[in-house]
């Protein structure tokens, strides 16, 4: 069966416009990858499977970044997070590698195989030059996966880095979204974008995240309560939370500015429902495709806060929307959000008009 986007449904988030894509790839020439890893099934054995993991990679250009970074800023809304390469970027405001998104404990060997990469590309590293900053961020799986498995290995991380392209980004239970969970349905990858009005510059601002977080009974689309009208049994018990978003914008800013514009991130995933639990690692990557920096006007600044908001709330919806469910070790199930009663729902609520009839 085929799943829509939100937009394909006739909801709209926010006021701003989207772009051509709806995606991180309409900023510059931002490139995604994906590697997804499903294998075995049946009960849980440590080591071996079932598999249910992936990564995804996030290529701000097409370049050799470690030559050329681009200035970048994180944002931790909730530190209950195993991701490396933050403090870097914290302290010098650049981003030198692609950034690299897995599950929680093949964070180290996705790392390594980032510094790999990034080593076949620049023989200078560690001899006549710096070393290397590996950017990774986690969400853990281990509901569906085999965690201790770590199963995401160095050729799975050339692999979605070299096949990261433009264009449409696929979305849903691939990637790092493989076994994630989202308010109690099968999480995943979702990206949304805006664009600033001509007046405001004309900027780009294009989001994606990896989902898995919250509890049913709090999801929020469009304002409607949709998580607690939704007539379904008892959802699953999910251990952690966590949410990783990365935003590409193409504004002229430098790294405190673009720092600002990622802090408003969470605002867009509290249109959704969330709140940023105890075991939740929350984190925002920013980056900026354009290297000349000047003083931004509080206006643009302004509209760049509305789009960042935006296009995370409509990213985290379509990871919802896109994603499939699945089953992993040891029977756990992972429904989809069941869209038909969903959208009859929203247009109960006159969020959609005329009623929605999703292709199938």
């Amino acid at each position: 069966m085929y799943r829509p986007r939100v937009r394909e449904t006739g909801l709209q988030i926010g006021s701003l416009p989207c772009g051509p894509l709806n995606a991180i790839t309409d900023v510059g020439e931002v490139r995604v990858g994906h590697v997804s890893l499903l294998e075995g099934e049946g009960p849980l054995i440590p080591g071996k499977g079932p598999i249910r993991t992936g990564v995804t990679a996030i290529l701000p250009h097409p370049g050799n970044i470690y030559r050329e970074p681009v200035t970048a800023a994180v944002h931790v809304f909730n530190g209950f997070a195993k991701a490396t390469g933050l403090i870097q970027i914290e302290e010098l405001g650049e981003l030198e590698t692609p950034i690299l998104i897995t599950s929680t404990l093949n964070v180290p060997r996705v790392a390594d195989g980032l510094i790999s990469w990034v080593l076949r590309e620049n023989r200078e590293i560690g001899i006549s030059g710096p070393t290397v900053n590996p950017v990774v961020a986690e969400c853990h799986d281990g509901y569906l996966n085999d965690a201790q498995g770590r199963h995401v290995r160095e050729e799975h991380v050339f692999a979605a880095i070299e096949g990261a392209k433009g264009g449409l980004v696929e979305e849903g239970t691939v990637g790092a979204g493989v076994g994630t969970a989202c308010y109690g349905f099968k999480g995943g990858v979702g990206t949304s974008s805006r664009l600033l009005p001509e007046e405001a510059g004309g900027f780009r601002v294009g989001v994606l995240v990896v989902t898995n977080m919250g509890r049913r009974e709090d999801l929020l689309i469009a304002g409607v309560p949709v998580g607690r009208l939704l007539s379904q049994r008892e959802p699953p018990i999910v251990q952690g939370g966590s949410v990783v978003i990365v935003l590409a914008t193409d504004a002229f800013l430098d790294p405190t500015s673009l720092k600002r514009v990622a802090r408003r991130c969470p605002i867009g995933l509290a249109r959704t429902g969330w709140t940023g639990g105890y075991r939740s690692g929350d984190l925002v990557i920013a980056f900026t495709t354009t290297r000349a920096m000047e003083k931004v006007d509080p206006e643009v600044l302004n509209h760049l806060f509305r789009a960042a908001e935006e296009a995370t709330e409509e990213a985290v919806l379509n990871s919802l929307f896109r994603a499939t469910t699945l089953v992993g070790r040891d029977g756990h199930l992972l429904e989809a959000l069941p869209l038909e009663e969903t959208l009859a729902l929203l247009h109960q609520a006159g969020r959609l008009s005329p009623p929605p009839n999703p292709r199938t």
